[in-house]
């Protein structure tokens, strides 16, 4: 297998860093530059020293960089930087992007959750929207694929094949999620330091301000032939990794676990638990599984769906190292293997 040489734009926040990770031991990419703007001229080892075994490229900024041989990139920058990052890279160049920026194929919609107008709309015509398992065919022959938002990932795998089939009742659905604390990013945040969020948990963005609700909005949308809003409410809770969705829904528990068992039947990466089984973050932490539960409720035609993943790995970065095996023509699952880290 000849190596193919990739940049990671953005290697010093989180889901950078999870993407060396994963890269480690993929057998066809070699990372070969590296980028993270506050921390250029620093080895990798010095920022993540969990990363020190490793020979890897110093950090330097995305405007020192020569694409000359370079086959993709992934863009792992702060939302509302990737578009006009993007825009300037070579238009041979193979692109993940893990942020928001080209998430919403509308540049309208765009702008009403982000609250500014898009600065690549012809790009944004040509992105993909990166939820692998239902975007396999358009993904391979993709230039440029949008990461989905971890939280949006997490409720449309519980979702999205329940909406497309018609077992639940699309005006009744309600999301509550729980993430941890990795997910809001590794920038300093006083409500994120230790003595701010441990021993206690509270939801944020109530209502209609969360802006993975435009994802919600248009995958769901797009299943239904129709216009689906869900009532949506993130909670953050003092874990580092993971990801509790818990969906409410108005529908026949069995003929809602047949469909998604149905629908996830031969997916490497999604296992749905036997019909009463709840699934745990503690059981895909570090992985790029996904685990789903259904349970029946006391009352006839109601049942909850929950669903697990890591918000680093399957949220993030082990979904946009699935995309690359597309995008590169590689085995879907390499580098991606590794069971889950427990405890």
């Amino acid at each position: 297998m000849t190596a193919r040489r990739v940049a990671i734009l953005g290697a010093s926040g989180y889901t950078g860093a999870e993407l060396v990770r994963l890269l480690a031991t993929h057998p066809g990419f070699k990372i070969v530059a590296l980028t993270g703007e506050r921390k250029a001229g620093q080895p990798m080892a010095a920022v993540f020293p969990f990363l020190r075994h490793l020979d890897l490229p110093e950090l330097t900024r995305i405007e020192e960089l020569d694409f000359a041989g370079i086959d993709m990139a992934f863009c792992a920058l702060p939302h509302a930087t990737s578009q006009a990052v993007i825009a300037e890279l070579p238009r041979d160049l193979r692109v993940v992007d893990l942020s928001a920026d080209f998430r919403l194929r509308e540049p309208d919609a765009y702008a009403r959750w982000y609250g500014k107008a898009h600065a690549a709309p012809d790009l944004q015509e040509e992105a993909v929207y990166g939820l692998t398992e239902f975007y396999r065919d358009e993904i391979r022959a993709a230039r440029l694929v949008a990461g989905t938002g971890c939280n949006a990932a997490t409720g449309l795998y519980a979702l999205l094949p329940l909406v497309a089939e018609g077992v639940i009742d699309l005006d009744e659905i309600i999301l509550d999620l729980k993430c941890g604390v990795s997910g809001a990013g590794r920038a300093l945040k006083e409500n994120l330091l230790h003595a701010e969020l441990s021993e206690g948990t509270q939801p944020y963005a109530v209502g209609s301000t969360h802006r993975h609700l435009g994802e919600f909005d248009q995958e769901l949308s797009l299943a239904a032939g129709r216009r689906v809003e869900i009532q949506f409410t993130p909670n953050l809770v003092p874990m580092n990794r993971g990801i509790l969705a818990s969906a409410w829904l108005r529908g026949e528990a069995r003929a809602i676990h047949e469909v998604l068992s149905a629908r996830y039947r031969d997916e490497p990466f999604l296992k749905v638990l036997p019909f009463g089984t709840v699934p745990s973050t503690h059981d895909v932490r570090g992985s790029n599984y996904v685990h789903i539960g259904v349970v029946g409720d006391r009352r006839p035609g109601r049942a909850m769906v929950a669903a697990v993943l890591d918000n680093l790995t399957k949220g993030s970065s082990g979904q946009a190292l699935q995309n690359a095996n597309l995008l590169m023509g590689f085995d879907e699952t390499a580098g991606l293997m590794a069971p889950p880290v427990f405890p």
